[in-house]
């Protein structure tokens, strides 16, 4: 990650001395599994505000939350999806099918725009990857074509 982003006292409240230099991954790993800011400035040993400063301080940062977020939208889909159809059993009340519904609702809108600038991505590395070969064949071509006309000179010239 090149130079680091300055963080305000005021931001680092209720952070431990000697912040895991590690913190983005491990944040970014429980923001993907809980889709809980707070819960995964907790697990990171955080305070919820560097999270949201660096989001706003570094672009990476930004894209790899939303990525976050998007596999946490997803991983709620597939889960609900699960109880839904084999229920939830007797001992587990944690999950709320009903809330699950509701989140998912309200996020739709924000999944759906991180997948199409996701395939946006998707779509353009494959496009310049196309052109980079397709510009490396003609390289080769005109070397071809180069050498076949060198070799033909060298053919007249002996005659």
């Amino acid at each position: 990650m090149g130079s680091q982003t300055k963080i305000k006292p005021q931001l680092k409240a209720g952070e431990k001395d000697g912040l895991n230099r590690h913190w983005r991954g491990l944040f970014l790993d429980v923001l993907a599994e809980t889709s809980n800011v707070s819960a995964a400035a907790r697990m990171a040993g955080i305070n919820p505000s560097r999270a949201y400063k660096v989001r706003r301080a570094e672009p990476r940062f930004r894209t790899d939350w939303q990525e976050a977020l998007l596999e946490g939208y997803e991983h709620l889909e597939m889960e609900t999806l699960h109880r839904l159809r084999f229920g939830t059993g007797k001992e587990d009340n944690k999950f709320d099918v009903a809330n699950a519904l509701r989140l998912l609702s309200l996020h739709k809108e924000t999944a759906a725009r991180a997948k199409a600038l996701r395939d946006e991505e998707d779509e353009e590395s494959v496009l310049a990857s196309l052109n980079a070969k397709i510009d490396a064949m003609r390289a080769r071509e005109a070397e071809v074509k180069r050498m076949l006309a060198d070799d033909e000179q060298d053919g007249h010239g002996s005659d």
